[in-house]
């Protein structure tokens, strides 16, 4: 099937034959350079990117991941998620049982890709509300994370393209609040049967308001999707951001190769410095090294940031004791107060056949429909399985704020959030050999719910014991009801009077509150894609917070507002674990904020251009 893909992997390695990509640590022109970046997703391409647009600064990225260029799986955005749980682009993770969830043990998989997850989410572009940031600002104690600050780093790094069918959206966006950055986004390209149906619904609507932009600065309302797609093909990091860059002779990115943890080097004004980076290809193989001069850069994501810095002996010394390593620096907080937006499936069939369920149901018409993407990225398989997304707050007199605080971050951020597919998105039923459907995602965006990540043992190579503690708080379980009450309110407006016939499925039976409550429970987090015979995981892959922000000087968090790491000399956290909070939004256009500020911030500390 993905042939034409194999070609195109050969042509962009002869292309970049003098690039410095490098697949063996013997390639390598030297063992020290000024900066070491662990991790080559959504914050580490960003931060190697602008590091070396000054040319005196040399910079290595190392990367556990293979190459992205000339996978169609991942390039092609209706192909979102074929590539989990269980393929080399993958962290092939699992949760701990989660005691809320009928001790269900879920799939959590990670991108293990140039580009990260980023080249494997489902490219929902969302930056969230100035709500959102401002609230980050008071968690930490500075200013410079508030939106007014953060403001041009928005516009850094993303610009609005045409869809690749050139469809006139005016109406649909504002363009002054799009910046002029690499990441490429755009609305859909191939229409959908649903997309009239949603606007018109939002904009006769009260409950689920019509946002012409969620770009805006306020999130809550309904809309078309942006999505992280140029051209017909996926705007990933790697694309927008490495790719470009790897003509500098500055700029080295070691790939396969996984850092097994950071050494201690000489103290730093009596503070524990870590500007040695270990790794290996694979478990068996040799250890390697590489030196920072200024800094070591971790952005390996939640799940493997922490990770990381546990196995470094940073984190909490009694936990390490637990698994045999001695603690360097005691920072409690490594690995705690991870958060994450648990999502469900709300099916129902529908009397029109415009649905994308016949492309996955017939290989013939699927290879065609992809062909067709490979050869002029036109069709269908130039968007992504998401058409419409909804970001809803409850009614201020709900009852759970009888006994609740609001958790979200202001008037501007939603509480749950409703996703539209046009056809059927398996999750716990594989998709029905007959019928016409559209699901209704429901997920939770200020979910109250605390996970973590520890380590399971010493050796580098075996997975953490990751931990999203999904739906532990009433809140979570209060909002993800309303969540599907809210679905089916939408689904019951006059323009979908002709077309949708009926709730479907275990979540569709469900009538009590209780009834459905009780089905989430069963429903939430995994998904059947419809391409892929695996379960995958649609948790939204939103993991963050595992080594937060917190004000300088305070004892809890793990790196300072500026993202140094607490106590410690040289070594920088750039990647979601880092928020202080959650956002009420799809979490790569923050990650990509956060990582063009920590930008600035390194080439300031360090007088780069």
């Amino acid at each position: 099937m993905f042939g034409a893909g194999v070609l195109a992997t050969a042509l962009v390695a002869a292309r970049l034959a003098s690039a410095a990509l490098y697949t063996d640590v013997k390639q390598l022109p030297t063992s020290t350079f000024d900066f070491v970046i662990i991790g080559a997703g959504a914050a580490g391409n960003v931060v190697a990117s602008r590091l070396t647009e000054d040319p005196q600064c040399s910079v290595l990225v190392i990367e556990a991941g293979v190459n992205n260029v000339g996978i169609d799986s991942v390039a092609a955005p209706f192909l979102a998620g074929t590539n989990l749980p269980f393929s080399s682009v993958t962290w092939n993770y699992s949760t701990t049982p989660q005691a809320s969830l009928n001790n269900r043990v879920l799939p959590y998989s990670r991108g293990r890709v140039l580009g990260g997850s980023s080249s494997l989410n489902f490219m929902v572009y969302t930056r969230g509300s100035d709500d959102e940031y401002n609230r980050w600002a008071n968690l930490t104690g500075d200013e410079g994370w508030a939106w007014k600050n953060l403001e041009p780093f928005y516009f850094r790094n993303s610009r609005l393209v045409p869809p690749a069918d050139g469809a006139n959206f005016t109406g649909q966006f504002i363009p002054a609040d799009h910046g002029h950055g690499p990441v490429e986004v755009s609305l859909p390209s191939f229409p959908s049967v649903l997309d009239d149906r949603i606007v018109d619904t939002a904009k006769a609507s009260a409950e689920f308001p019509f946002n012409i932009d969620f770009q805006s600065g306020d999130s809550v309302g309904v809309a078309l999707i942006q999505a992280t797609v140029g051209g017909g093909q996926r705007s990933s990091s790697a694309v927008a951001y490495l790719e470009p860059s790897l003509k500098r002779p500055n700029l080295h990115v070691l790939i396969e190769n996984t850092v097994t943890r950071l050494i201690q080097t000489a103290p730093v004004d009596g503070k524990p410095t870590f500007k040695k980076v270990e790794f290996a290809p694979n478990a068996s193989a040799k250890r390697s090294t590489v030196t920072a001069r200024n800094e070591v850069v971790l952005s390996a994501g939640t799940l493997n940031t922490p990770q990381i810095l546990l196995l470094s002996g940073i984190g909490n010394k009694t936990e390490l004791a637990k698994v045999g390593i001695k603690s360097t620096v005691d920072l409690p907080d490594v690995g705690e107060h991870m958060q994450d937006h648990p999502i469900l499936s709300n099916y129902f069939t529908v009397s029109s056949n415009n649905t994308m369920d016949d492309f996955t149901r017939e290989p013939a018409l699927f290879n065609a429909t992809l062909q067709q993407w490979i050869v002029n990225k036109t069709g269908p398989f130039t968007d992504p399985p998401a058409t419409g997304v909804g970001f809803i707050r409850l009614p201020d007199n709900s009852s759970i704020f009888q006994n609740v605080t609001d958790p979200s971050a202001g008037p501007r951020s939603g509480h749950y959030e409703l996703v539209w597919t046009n056809s059927f998105a398996p999750d716990v039923a594989s998709q029905p050999a007959t019928g016409h459907f559209v699901t209704i995602h429901t997920a939770v965006v200020t979910p109250t719910s605390l996970g973590s990540v520890k380590l399971a043992s010493s050796d580098p190579f075996t997975f953490p014991l990751m931990n999203p503690n999904f739906f532990a708080t009433e809140f979570d379980r209060f909002a993800m009801l309303e969540g599907v009450k809210g679905a089916r309110r939408f689904a019951a407006t006059a323009p979908w009077q002709d077309f949708i016939v009926e709730r479907f499925g275990v979540m569709g039976a469900a009538e009590t509150d209780d009834e459905i409550s009780a089905a989430a429970l069963d429903s939430v987090v995994t998904i059947w894609h419809p391409t892929s015979s695996a379960r995958i995981v649609l948790t939204i892959w939103h993991p963050t917070s595992s080594a937060r922000m917190s004000p300088k000087g305070a004892r809890h968090g793990v790196v300072d507002p500026d993202l140094l790491v607490k106590g410690v000399a040289g070594l920088r956290v750039v990647d979601a674990s880092v928020f202080p909070a959650i956002t009420a939004c799809h979490t790569v256009a923050p990650v990509y904020i956060v990582a063009e500020r920590a930008s600035a911030l390194i080439k300031e500390a360090w007088y780069l251009k």
